[in-house]
């Protein structure tokens, strides 16, 4: 027989049709309404069920025990911003540098901010469901569509493009973090989000010019006369 652990945290059932799938969402919106509410400590499969409106053997068809259904509702929220992330990325091919990072980054802090207290009561129970390896997989996601759109700039970056994917990820997720964490979100949106965009466009204008720039210092080397 195998352990106990290993068959409480086993998920019993996959959504594979349109109605059960609709009681995934339902469950899977509940919780966040309930996490909301009451907080993750007080939160339970019968509340959630109850707000639901399913019976908690529904529920546990689907989803174990607690733990199961924190990871599946974060899961779910971050894929709903990395969707976000890869439908920019493919509108944008083929424009410049500047327009590319100020539509990923607008709407990357909007789909991240959109819900600041959705956002926010999801990441407090982050640590308890390994959110980490959660979000990695994400963000490999988002960092593949990113560097995908930067190859198709309209303007060379010289710059590895996965690498200024990976610079970008890291600044909008330091920025949207601190409005997060600061409880004012929604005030500081406008200003840190001009911000960052201002401080991603400085950056990918260096990255576009400075093939030119290394262009023009081998140019002046060989054509320079000799000074005495």
């Amino acid at each position: 027989m195998p352990p106990r652990s290993a068959i409480v945290l086993e998920a019993r059932k996959s959504p594979v049709q349109a109605r059960s799938a609709a009681s995934v969402d339902a469950i899977l919106e509940a919780t966040v309404q309930v996490l909301l509410l009451v907080g993750k400590d007080r939160l339970t499969t019968t509340r959630v069920a109850s707000r639901a409106g399913v019976s908690v053997g529904t529920l546990y068809q689907y989803f174990p025990n607690k733990s199961a259904l924190l990871q599946a509702a974060l899961s779910r929220h971050l894929d709903q911003i990395t969707d976000t992330v890869e439908r920019v990325c493919q509108e944008q091919r083929g424009g410049t540098p500047r327009q590319m990072v100020t539509a990923l980054i607008t709407t990357f802090l909007e789909a991240k901010i959109g819900d600041a207290k959705t956002s926010v009561a999801l990441y407090s129970v982050s640590s308890d469901v390994d959110g980490a390896k959660i979000a990695q997989q994400k963000g490999m996601r988002s960092n593949k569509a990113i560097a995908q759109m930067l190859e198709t700039a309209s303007e060379p970056l010289t710059n590895d493009p996965q690498l200024i994917a990976s610079v970008l990820q890291g600044a909008m997720a330091g920025v949207s973090r601190r409005m997060l964490e600061s409880g004012a979100a929604e005030k500081q949106f406008e200003t840190l989000g001009r911000e960052l965009i201002f401080a991603a466009c400085v950056y990918l204008d260096a990255c576009a010019a400075s093939a030119s720039v290394e262009g023009g210092r081998e140019g002046l080397i060989h054509s320079a006369p000799a000074q005495r």
